[in-house]
């Protein structure tokens, strides 16, 4: 009989980064950051996941909020998809974020889900992290005494798994300003149920004189263990004119660094994910370039 309870646990609601980090040195990786708890929250009742303690981060102000510069964009680490999908500052600097967060479940969900939640936690089928790969985002931690800022291409590490220290709390995403003639694009295969992405693809891509492709980023969520760039999709892209036949090209290879593991459960088998991959592929990079005017 599968058991649908969360075994005991400690709840502590911090006010500041540097309570919630001290707690989480107390308790030496025994506990776990509560931001939306919509991936926690089911692995606990499986017993998949028994913290010792629940760090609820609701209350620490310091978290929230979004602000714009000319450099591109700050987003507190406790910010909801709903506030992200409906930011006019979002939706000018940063249109693919605004796009993939209203793509998530349901309104309940994108009101209290966030978006730090989303890329801590690593979920191999969570959109935003193949987003913020494509943003080039810089994540920014803290704890009691320091902060971090940690590129996103060395964010991502395995399943369920970041580079964030045992005490270190995500305290916000910068997003950098998009080049202009960019354009991008978040598509998925969306389950049916819970709107998880068995496949999604984030394009961006900028387009230089005649048409050509001056920078392409490329990720990946779904298919694998975790999210991932598609680099050599990339190379594919770069320098070229995007042609149908190009755009085609490239997706055909957008999962050339999963070598063949991807996931296959219930939902979808690994031969179809991969199938799946390259055509959503091509309509991502193929939108992204239609945005880019």
């Amino acid at each position: 009989m599968v058991t649908m309870t969360s075994a005991p646990f400690e709840y502590k609601r911090p006010e500041t980064v540097a309570e919630a980090s001290r707690l989480l040195s107390k308790y030496g990786g025994g506990a776990k950051l509560l931001a939306g708890g919509h991936s926690l929250v089911p692995l606990m009742k499986l017993r998949l996941a028994s913290p010792e303690a629940l760090i609820d981060l609701s209350g620490v102000g310091e978290l929230k909020g979004i602000s714009s510069s000319a450099s591109g964009l700050s987003i507190g680490s406790m910010t909801t998809y709903h506030e992200l999908e409906s930011s006019a500052d979002v939706q000018n600097a940063a249109p693919l974020l605004a796009d993939a967060a209203s793509q998530v479940a349901d309104a309940q969900v994108r009101n209290f889900g966030t978006i730090g939640g989303a890329v801590s936690h690593s979920d191999p089928s969570a959109d935003l992290p193949a987003v913020v790969l494509a943003l080039d985002a810089v994540m920014v931690t803290g704890t009691q005494r320091a902060r971090r800022e940690i590129p996103v291409e060395r964010f991502f590490r395995d399943f369920l798994t970041t580079a964030l220290r045992t005490n270190e709390v995500l305290t916000r995403i910068d997003i950098p300003k998009l080049p202009a003639k960019t354009g991008t694009s978040y598509v998925k295969m969306a389950n049916k149920a819970s709107h998880y992405a068995l496949v999604g693809v984030a394009a961006v891509v900028t387009l230089g004189a005649g048409g050509v492709c001056e920078r392409a980023r490329v990720a990946l969520t779904g298919a694998g263990a975790y999210a991932m760039r598609a680099k050599r999709a990339e190379r594919i892209l770069v320098g070229k004119e995007l042609t149908p036949n190009v755009i085609h090209n490239a997706a055909k290879r957008v999962g050339a660094e999963l070598d063949g593991a991807f996931n296959e459960d219930v939902h979808a088998s690994a031969e179809y994910r991969e199938a799946m991959t390259q055509v959503f592929a091509e309509r991502a990079i193929a939108a992204a370039v239609a945005n880019s005017g």
